[in-house]
């Protein structure tokens, strides 16, 4: 079989050099083929020992939160670009926004930006869901609710004492959409509040989004 048969096997998805290196093993010097392919943007390095195919030989368009989640983990997509991805705020969002219960971290890639945020490590699955990336490949990315919380929690400087004042900075500064939340999961901005960070805000989150249903 040609190599980029062989290749085209990791379709669009993420894969390790051990993978590659499984593929070159006819290879005897199979470093010096992967730093050509890399030289020939057949193969696109995202960090050192992460690669995806470059433009030309991919079978599908990239999915960024399932390199997001391969990149650095473990993480969850989540914040503004899943609040974007699930039509809550209009606006585009810059970069790949997730969260992690490591340290912060930031990835800046030939295929975009990726950032991770932390957050304790009892609610990083809180609230995720699994979506589909194509060819048999997963990712996980915050439900509506959980990315609301993490954006609560991850706000700097937050302070507000009512429902009202809540909402306000739901609707007007992050231009969430009531309607496009939907029903929110009480179950996962408990599990929020019992990690003990920032309660009150959350629980005001609550409040106000009993208000939208």
């Amino acid at each position: 079989m040609r190599l980029e048969h062989q290749l085209q096997q990791f379709g669009s998805a993420p894969f390790s050099r051990a993978a590659l290196l499984s593929v070159l093993q006819g290879y005897r010097r199979p470093n010096d083929k992967i730093a050509r392919l890399a030289e020939e943007s057949v193969l696109v390095p995202l960090k050192k020992g992460l690669y995806v195919l470059g433009p030309e030989w991919r079978t599908q368009p990239l999915s960024l939160a399932l390199i997001a989640n391969n990149l650095y983990g473990p993480s969850c997509v989540s914040l503004d670009w899943a609040l974007a991805w699930h039509g809550l705020i209009p606006e585009g969002v810059f970069g790949v926004t997730s969260v992690t219960s490591r340290r912060a971290k930031s990835y800046e890639t030939p295929v975009g930006h990726f950032t991770y945020h932390h957050i304790p490590e009892s609610v990083l699955f809180s609230g995720a869901v699994m979506a589909s990336a194509g060819e048999k490949a997963h990712y996980l990315i915050a439900s509506p609710t959980k990315a609301l919380c993490d954006k609560i929690l991850l706000t700097r400087n937050l302070r507000l004492s009512s429902v009202s004042a809540m909402l306000e900075f739901l609707e007007e500064d992050l231009r969430v959409d009531p309607e496009a939340v939907g029903p929110h999961d009480k179950e996962v901005v408990r599990a929020y509040c019992r990690a003990g960070h920032k309660v009150a805000l959350l629980e005001l989150l609550e409040q106000a989004m009993e208000k939208w249903t």
